[in-house]
């Protein structure tokens, strides 16, 4: 039997509350503020949200670095296709 809750389940507050503290200890520029002091549950998300983005930004950016780096490698076309093909797993 699986843990997932189906869609249809509601949440209770304790469970947001702890999903939320979860969150913030993910999140390396909330973490210090924790510390001094709780963080609104609308800051947590907020941030959440701003640090996905910048992840999703640094990963377009390594993609591009990497598919360069591989179009500049003097290796066979198959080889380049099989790294190719492994790193978009």
């Amino acid at each position: 039997m699986s843990t997932r809750r189906s869609r249809t389940s509601q949440l209770t507050e304790d469970e947001i509350h702890n999903l939320i503290f979860k969150l913030q200890a993910l999140l390396p520029q909330l973490e210090q503020r924790r510390n001094n002091g709780r963080v609104a549950p609308s800051e947590v998300l907020k941030e959440t949200c701003s640090y996905i983005r910048t992840l999703h930004r640094e990963m377009d950016e390594l993609s591009e670095r990497l598919t360069t780096l591989l179009d500049n490698m003097e290796i066979s076309s198959v080889d380049a296709q099989l790294l190719r093909t492994v790193l978009l797993q």
